[in-house]
This record gives structure tokens, C-alpha cells and sequence, in this order.
């Protein structure tokens, strides 16, 4: 199994030069073979090599070829994810980067791990720059490593490698827990486990407060202390989701199924139309982020995760199976009008999802492996006006 590390670089001011220029010609290489891609209607990155990697050569000289390759691979990803919108008929713009973090592979840079130092291909030659890994990640130093990102975030370099990780030697196992996701009450498990904590819902009101209350004040100083309340959501967000991710990972033992509810497009499924706190709670919920700190904890404890359809999870009884929208009397309160049985409404719906499960021949995989495989990073891009 993958794993993305990340280790902190330390230059020198002429080799921090040197990564400021690669990130911004491998930014300019994105670009360039973006709009090359789409002004010819290419995504494919076969394709798109011989539309326009000599172009680009030719515009951008003092860029390593490798570099090159990989702006090309990553240009091709967005051009797909594009085009794939398209024939969705959504409105979509042609994708650009303003800071595209240059790619490295193995023919491109080379980490020492003893030694604590990385050789990199820059602007005019390979350079060698000392790293430091933080504790958090100290223990996949080592490993074979993969492909890696060079990023510069608030005026600090970092390279996010991927290293190669053995997989756990575990036995698949027939337990099965459903996990129930929510806004009020974060994760309910079938194994009766309340996970998460009802105070970041608290937590999350008071920031979006302060959010209007800046935004109502529109001065430079008010921006500047949004800018500042958008990355501290931001990091809030991140960290509650991977204590939630790990909670329901470790409700199951090593070899279980984790079931979830797949809620792929909830915000156009949702019925709640009116502007409501309930409304923008759901519109900016970060279930895919949630979705994705389970796949891979799930993978390094040996357990396998799958996707159920949610539809119906909250109004059917776990006990008699009667579906009716009036068995649920309020937000946590399930009472079935038939058997009368009561339960913590949540909980019933996540014995529902671990039945559901059990209902379709536990064939309900996510996707081909059993669980999704990291990122190392993607563009920050924007959209042309």
C-alpha cells in the first residue's frame, strides 16, 4: 500500500531560487499544454505528448524534459475531468493553475533517508537540500519512494512523497459494520458506537458567524483576518476528520467490512431548498474528505470498505423492516408505527446500511481495490472568466 509523506525541505536562498523558478516554469509548462489540450479538444496524454510537447520545449528551454513529461500528465488529468463534465452538459472553463506543484519521479530527484537530503532536478542543475521529517511521519521514513510534489506553502518548502508501504498480513473476517454519517451527530456505528463529538457543530456555527460578520464589514483588515478564519476552518475541518476517520476504523477489528452510505451528489439529492442553517451545514459538509481518511486508515488496519445506496437508511426498522417517513418522530427518536420498536434513530440507520450490505450478496465494493488509493496532490486551479 501507498502512503504520502511529507518532509520538510531547508535551502539555501539560491537553492530556495531555484524551486521558486521550477514551480513557476512547471506551472507555466501546465498551462501551456492545458490550453494546447483544450483548444484541440485532447485529454488523452498519449495524444496530447505529441500535439504539443515540443511547443513547450521549445517555449520553456531551462525546464528539465522529465519536468516537462509530468506537467504534461498532470495537465492531462484536469483536461479529462474537464471533458468528463462536459458530457455531463455542466458548465465547465478551461482549468489553469496559478501555482501548479511541479511533479518529480524517479528520474528526477533521489532521497536519502540516513543522510536526511534530497537531490532534486531544478532550474540549470540537480541540487542536493537537507529535509527534516516531522515526528508525525517519522515512521514510514524509509521506504521505497514513488512519485513526489514539491509545494511551497507560506513561504515554506515541502515535498510530498509517496512511499511504499507493506501491506497487513490479515485474514478477511464476516463482521460487518455500518456507519451512519451526520451533521449533528458525526458517525453512529451498527456495533452501537457514538463517534465524533456534538461540539464541533458548536464550533463550526461560531466560525461561519464570524465569516458573515467579516464579510458585512468588507474593509482590508476585516480581509485580511477572513483570509486567516478560512484557513483555521479549513485546518478545524482536517483535524475533525481525522479523528472521526479513525474512530470508525477502529470500531472494527483488523479484516471487518466497513459499510457507508455513498453520498455521491447529496447536495442536488437533498430536498432542503430554503436557505437554511440545516441547508448550509449539508452544502458545505466534507463527507468525500470524511470518505476518503477512512479508505485509506481502513487499509492499513486490514479492513475493507464499501458504499451502500442511503436511500430509505432512516425511515425503515431495523427490527421488522416497515418503511414509513413518519416512523421518524424527531432528528434522534425512531419509533416503528407497525412492531413499535425504539431506537436512537441514527443507530437504526446504521444497522440498516450493515443489512443493506448483507442484502446485496455483500457485493457493494467502492471501487476495483479495496479502498481508494492516496493523492499526492492536485493544482490549485481557477477558472477563466
Amino acid at each position: 500500500m501507498q502512503r504520502t509523506i511529507r518532509i520538510r525541505l531547508t535551502p539555501s536562498p539560491t537553492q530556495a531560487a531555484a524551486l521558486a523558478e521550477t514551480s513557476r516554469l512547471f506551472t507555466a509548462a501546465f498551462n501551456q499544454f492545458v490550453r494546447l489540450g483544450w483548444d484541440a479538444k485532447v485529454g488523452n496524454a498519449t495524444k496530447l505528448h505529441y500535439l504539443a510537447y515540443y511547443p513547450v520545449r521549445e517555449s520553456l528551454p531551462t525546464l528539465n524534459s522529465n519536468l516537462i513529461n509530468t506537467a504534461r500528465a498532470k495537465a492531462s488529468e484536469s483536461l479529462r475531468s474537464a471533458f468528463a463534465l462536459q458530457e455531463q452538459e455542466r458548465t465547465v472553463s478551461m482549468p489553469q493553475s496559478d501555482a501548479c506543484p511541479p511533479r518529480y519521479n524517479v528520474h528526477t530527484y533521489r532521497v536519502d533517508w540516513e543522510s536526511q537530503t534530497v537531490r532534486l532536478s531544478l532550474v540549470g542543475a540537480r541540487q542536493t537540500i537537507r529535509f527534516t521529517v516531522p515526528n508525525y511521519n517519522a515512521h514510514y521514513a524509509g521506504y521505497p519512494v514513488d512519485t513526489a510534489d514539491l509545494i511551497n506553502r507560506n513561504g515554506v518548502w515541502w515535498l510530498h512523497v509517496v512511499v511504499t508501504v507493506p501491506a497487513p498480513d490479515v485474514e478477511p473476517t464476516d463482521e460487518v459494520v455500518g456507519v451512519d454519517l451526520g451533521i449533528a451527530q458525526p458517525a453512529v456505528t451498527s456495533n452501537n458506537r457514538f463517534l465524533g463529538k456534538p461540539a464541533w457543530k458548536a464550533i463550526e456555527g461560531r466560525l461561519f458567524y464570524l465569516k458573515r460578520q467579516l464579510q458585512r464589514k468588507g474593509s482590508k483588515i476585516a480581509k485580511r483576518h477572513l483570509r486567516k478564519v478560512k484557513g483555521k476552518q479549513a485546518r478545524f475541518r482536517r483535524d475533525c476528520d481525522h479523528v472521526l476517520s479513525k474512530q470508525i476504523v477502529e470500531s472494527a477489528s483488523p479484516g471487518a467490512t466497513i459499510v457507508r452510505e455513498n453520498l455521491t451528489d447529496i447536495r442536488k439529492r437533498s430536498k432542503i431548498r430554503k436557505q437554511t442553517g440545516t441547508s448550509r451545514r449539508v452544502h458545505s459538509w466534507s463527507f468525500a474528505q470524511i470518505k476518503a481518511f477512512v479508505a485509506y486508515k481502513a487499509e492499513g488496519r486490514g479492513c475493507t470498505v464499501a458504499g451502500v445506496d442511503p436511500r430509505h437508511t432512516s425511515q425503515t426498522c431495523s427490527c421488522c423492516g416497515h418503511q414509513a417517513r413518519n416512523n421518524r418522530r424527531s432528528r434522534g427518536r425512531f419509533v416503528c408505527r407497525v412492531c413499535g420498536f425504539e431506537l436512537h434513530a441514527d443507530l437504526n440507520a446504521a444497522r440498516n446500511i450493515a443489512a443493506k450490505y448483507h442484502a446485496d450478496g455483500g457485493k457493494a465494493p467502492v471501487g476495483g481495490l479495496p479502498v481508494n488509493q492516496p493523492i499526492v496532490s492536485v493544482p490549485t486551479l481557477r477558472h477563466r472568466k
